[in-house]
């Protein structure tokens, strides 16, 4: 029987309210009456059953939707190093004290109290931080306070807790005398963690993973389809020589792709080596590129620059093959597993991954592609010359005296939104990263208020434009 498009029985009329539901869902990690922000919730309940339709059957995601708050359960295929924006503060994002102290203190809230003075919960907290070697929590230390600060107020900022009394600033400022008192909110922190298995069963974090890629697992037998959706909607671009070929050749069908449009109201882009869902409002991303932040303009400005370079020396750049997703799951798979802990694991109850999970092995008949390669002595060169052809005052105070650190900024960031990558030596510039290639028209656009300025041509159009040379 052929599986119904996304969208079924939703009316014409009423499908760009549906898509834009879906967004919400996709994009916003728990959705409140609050957050992302009044009416939100409204909008999403309308759609509820529609929705959890259609990511069930079309991304095998659940849905949990209730009169208080809907949240997404995802079916992860990777581990993905760039999808750390959702635990931050303020843009802060969480560094590993952070990320370590959510889970205690979301480990220490205990279901027959409904309330919890911060003092109770440092006391309670504490010794289980101090139980971990290289952790621990010292309450004369202002770092270890600010974390425990900025951790309480991502759980406040997501409905987890409320804060009925005192203020966490006057304990940061002193913590013998300042104090605060939350109601705790236990449904809404059991949404907020939702793992695949037990973590004090696993012996890898690869059994965070619904079902850990490989020839030999379920997923690697079978729905490809699926696979391929999760990739289009999870990374900004879905490259078929980074993707096992099962999912390449999925990625391929017209309609697939299509499909996942109808659902989002995305557009596809489809070039010579992948296709993506671009989202012409810049609403659908947790780090809007380009954007008016320094960081930002300098990235965009540094692309133009790149392709610049390659343009004048094509034939002579050197390249390297793209890696394999396959290949950066099994990276980030040794570096978090080398600091999991094996003490008090019951061997009996614990969940290992399979050999195959953790070696990529031989390319099976998969296509490769080779990536520019810029190297990290030219692109200090390249940053060097925007700061003498702009100015040192346009990269405002904070950088204007230190050009490298803007670049390693500038790469970061680009290299989250998969546009570089990097790789000992320097960076590899993915065919995504000429999507912004006409920034060039704006290298030469000095503002008159010592602020760089960028006027780039709609990428979508651009794509049009090259359909040509992509197809």
């Amino acid at each position: 029987m052929a599986r119904r498009k996304a969208a079924h029985g939703v009316a014409p009329g009423d499908l760009a309210d549906y898509q834009n539901a879906v967004r919400h869902v996709l994009t916003c990690d728990l959705i409140t009456a609050q957050r992302p922000r009044r009416g939100v919730l409204e909008q999403v309940l309308r759609w509820a059953d529609e929705i959890s339709a259609d990511l069930r059957e079309l991304l095998d995601y659940s849905l949990i939707a209730t009169t208080h708050q809907v949240r997404l359960v995802r079916r992860l295929d990777h581990l993905d190093g760039t999808q750390r924006s959702v635990f931050s503060y303020r843009r802060r994002r969480f560094d590993r004290r952070r990320l370590a102290y959510l889970c205690l203190v979301l480990g220490s809230f205990q279901r027959s109290r409904v309330e919890i003075s911060l003092g109770d919960l440092i006391r309670s907290f504490a010794p289980a931080a101090n139980a971990i070697a290289g952790l621990g929590f010292d309450p004369t230390v202002n770092t270890h306070k600010a974390a425990v600060v900025d951790v309480l107020n991502w759980l406040v900022d997501r409905g987890a807790l409320r804060l009925s009394d005192g203020s966490l600033e006057s304990w940061l400022r002193d913590s013998d005398r300042g104090d605060a008192l939350f109601d705790i909110e236990h449904d809404t922190c059991a949404l907020l963690f939702k793992p695949a298995r037990q973590p004090q069963h696993l012996t890898s974090a690869a059994g965070l993973l619904h079902e850990p890629p490989g020839p030999e697992s379920p997923s690697g037998r079978g729905d490809a389809a699926r696979r391929a959706r999760r990739l289009l909607v999870e990374r900004p671009a879905a490259y078929y020589a980074a993707a096992e070929p099962d999912v390449a050749e999925a990625l391929r069908a017209p309609e697939l792709a299509e499909d996942m449009a109808r659902l989002t109201g995305l557009v596809v882009e489809r070039r010579a080596e992948g296709v993506m869902l671009a989202d012409p409002a810049g609403a659908c991303t947790d780090r809007p590129f380009p954007g008016r932040d320094v960081v930002s303009r300098a990235a965009g400005l540094l692309l133009a620059k790149i392709a610049d370079l390659l343009e004048e020396h094509g034939q002579t750049t050197p390249g390297m093959p793209l890696p394999t997703l396959a290949e950066d799951h099994t990276g980030l798979l040794d570096r978090a597993d080398a600091g999991l802990p094996h003490e008090g694991v019951v061997t009996e109850l614990a969940w290992t991954a399979a050999e195959q999970d953790r070696d990529p092995g031989e390319p099976r008949e998969r296509e490769r592609a080779d990536a520019p390669f810029v190297a990290e002595s030219r692109l200090r060169v390249l940053i060097d010359e925007l700061y003498e052809e702009f100015g040192a005052a346009s990269f405002t105070t904070a950088w204007r005296n230190d050009p490298h650190g803007l670049l390693a900024e500038a790469l970061a960031f680009l290299a989250d939104l998969m546009l570089l990558r990097h790789v000992p030596g320097g960076v590899l510039v993915l065919p995504a990263a000429l999507r912004y290639r006409n920034i060039t028209a704006a290298l030469h656009a000095q503002s008159s208020r010592a602020q760089l300025s960028l006027d780039i041509t709609d990428p979508a159009t651009d794509a049009e434009e090259n359909d040509g040379a992509a197809s």
